[in-house]
């Protein structure tokens, strides 16, 4: 192989990716219609192509927002020209450098970096990332914000289809939830793992009330409220597991959840760490730590969760929670060889890098090219 491998010309693409099964409800009203993706394509002087793809979930999830992805790429991209795509600590140290913060803005470029090196490699993307300890990793879905029946019949619909694993997602008005989770619990077979999921959507007083009035149902905590000390106030009273997602924000998070020992599993999203470099960082510490991870991210489509697959997979299975088949979720299509998934199970696709087979005719004209 080359020795002196260069990038050579980047490419961003802006793709609009409407949900199969309509909005998206969480907590607090919060709606979203699609995920609103950036996608890049970095290419290297030898002619090999590395992808990567960042989409937030609206502009109420995180900090992060599609239009602020959009034109940071633009800011960042020129400085990555003619540098070594395979060094991929000194790609995020210049990231880092002359773009201060605003990780996700990064992730899509530190994928396409892992993707192009693992492809000048010609071995799939789980073997850089320390190796695949499993086939495949286990789903779950999702059932979101609605009415008592809504949410009942839905749990039994996606239970109907073979799936184990549900987030149910709570976090609004504390006695209605409480009616929710309840039906929910009511309508699905004993055994089948339940995740109530806030979004941190409440405060420590409000999610108490919660913990107090469903003490009787099996189920993990996530994100009741919004930083790490309010959810260690809730976990003191706790006696089920909990997870935390949206206070996972960088290694410093993780290592203060750990120092309190505020939750006994991490949702570590791609794009709020920055990138695949500081995602996988940070899950093999927390992993030698003891944690439970769950590896995903705010969205996207086949290249976000090819990336997922690749990172849960190499995640010690007894160490692994679950993940998610986000290329499910949307209408459109932006890949052939995507993700397999059989059954309530997903595996990586065949092939070096990601592995999938990225159609840019199906992504439309690039917003911005350099190179």
């Amino acid at each position: 192989m080359d020795n002196n491998v260069k990038i050579k010309t980047i490419k961003a693409y802006h793709v609009v990716q409407p949900f199969v099964d309509g909005p998206y409800r969480m907590s607090k009203g919060r709606i979203a219609d699609a995920f609103d993706a950036v996608i890049v394509a970095i290419t290297s002087d030898s002619g090999v192509t590395g992808w990567g793809e960042m989409a937030p979930l609206g502009n109420f999830y995180s900090p992060a927002f599609p239009a602020g992805t959009r034109a940071g790429v633009v800011e960042i991209a020129p400085h990555l020209i003619g540098q070594d795509p395979r060094g991929l600590a000194g790609i995020g140290r210049l990231m880092d450098t002359v773009f201060k913060g605003h990780p996700y803005i990064k992730s899509a470029l530190d994928m396409a970096c892992w993707d192009l090196a693992a492809r000048a490699a010609d071995v799939p993307l789980v073997t850089l990332l320390g190796g695949r300890e499993s086939e495949t990793a286990e789903l779950y879905k999702v059932v979101t914000h609605g009415t008592v029946d809504k949410m009942a019949a839905l749990a039994k619909r996606i239970v109907g289809q073979g799936f184990h694993r549900l987030q149910v997602k709570v976090g609004g008005n504390v006695r209605d939830d409480i009616e929710r989770v309840s039906a929910v619990a009511d309508a699905v077979p004993k055994g089948t793992v339940i995740f109530c999921d806030a979004n941190a959507g409440w405060t420590p007083y409000q999610a108490r009330q919660f913990v107090d009035a469903t003490r009787a149902i099996d189920y993990t905590f996530e994100q009741p409220c919004t930083t790490i000390d309010e959810n260690m106030s809730v976990r003191r009273s706790l006696d089920k597991p909990m997870v935390l997602d949206e206070s996972v924000a960088s290694l410093d998070d993780m290592l203060d959840i750990h120092r309190k020992g505020a939750a006994d599993g991490l949702t570590l999203k791609i794009s709020r760490l920055g990138g695949v470099t500081k995602t996988r960082q940070i899950r093999d510490l927390a992993v030698d730590l003891g944690f439970m991870i769950t590896v995903e991210d705010t969205g996207g489509a086949e290249i976000d969760t090819a990336a997922m697959a690749h990172l849960s997979l190499s995640t010690p299975e007894e160490r692994r929670l679950h993940a998610i088949a986000f290329h499910e979720w949307v209408t459109v299509r932006t890949a052939s060889n995507m993700p397999p998934v059989t059954g309530s199970r997903m595996g990586i696709p065949d092939g070096p890098g990601l592995g999938i087979d990225v159609v840019p005719d199906l992504l439309g004209k690039p917003f911005f090219e350099i190179g």
